[in-house]
């Protein structure tokens, strides 16, 4: 069974989703096979991975895959490849978003809602390596969610205040939620520092305190800001397939985070 890993943040904007997919592309490169499932309604994950929505020939996916009354093991029916050549096509999986995830919010109160992600990817994901789960900005139920099918956290944070605030918020609730989400043995496995602006003297005063605020939590490298991100996610490629010095750097740093992951989390 795949080791799964919920990355979140419950501050919005600090480049969670492109780091998961990129993420995905590294351990790929390794020759790892990878399941994203998107939980976050924006389908930002899925859009980057080349998945397109056709409101005329729609698929199934996590919307899909959380309703109540579902079978064990049933995501394994709506994985999708992401439009990407080979080898990534071969080793990535999707399991897709799209906007009316945010429906499934309201079943939140609902007995055993929270385990859905988890019984649904019961057995769908045995023959990976790694499960990254892309949490939304929140610590609501698809969060929770997430975080209940998961095996680690890992918090993505960018060095301005709101969301390191955002990020202490995210590890507090993994260190005490667990039990409640039927996941007494969750932890955090770490925190990616991402977009990190050299020449701003606030990032640098973030970057300083992170250590007393995380500990040993905080990974390295840090990914700086790099238009190469950008590239990327709108072209839906990995960032080797970008074709730009700078987008090779990063790639490299990425790969360097991937390797933490399999050293760190057990991949």
């Amino acid at each position: 069974m795949a080791l799964r890993i919920a990355l979140g943040n419950n501050k919005g904007g600090v480049g969670k989703s492109t780091l998961t997919v990129q993420l995905a592309a590294a351990l790929a490169e390794t020759d790892r096979r990878v399941l994203v499932v998107d939980m976050d309604p924006q389908a930002n994950a899925s859009r980057r991975l080349g998945h397109v929505y056709d409101p005329a020939a729609p698929v199934a996916g996590v919307t899909e895959a959380v309703m109540p009354g579902q079978s064990e093991g049933c995501a394994a029916g709506a994985l999708t490849t992401p439009a990407w050549p080979e080898p990534y096509t071969d080793l990535v999986d999707l399991l897709p978003a799209r906007f009316d995830l945010e429906n499934r919010i309201s079943e939140a109160a609902t007995l055993g809602a929270v385990a859905r992600l988890r019984h649904a990817l019961a057995d769908a994901d045995a023959d990976h390596d790694v499960t990254l789960i892309d949490c939304p900005p929140s610590l609501g139920h698809l969060t929770q969610m997430g975080l209940a099918a998961a095996d680690v956290a890992l918090c993505v944070v960018e060095p301005e205040y709101d969301a390191v605030e955002g990020a202490t918020r995210f590890r507090d609730f993994v260190a005490t939620a667990g039990a409640a989400l039927g996941n007494p043995e969750l932890r955090m496995a770490g925190v990616i520092v991402n977009r990190v602006r050299a020449n701003l003297g606030a990032h640098a005063y973030q970057l300083e305190g992170l250590p007393d605020l995380f500990g040993g939590l905080v990974w390295e490298p840090y990914l700086p800001e790099r238009t190469a991100m950008k590239d990327a996610a709108d072209a839906a490629l990995p960032l080797r397939l970008v074709g730009t010095s700078s987008a090779t750097e990063v790639a490299r740093l990425v790969s360097e985070l991937a390797a933490r992951i399999v050293k760190e989390a057990g991949a």
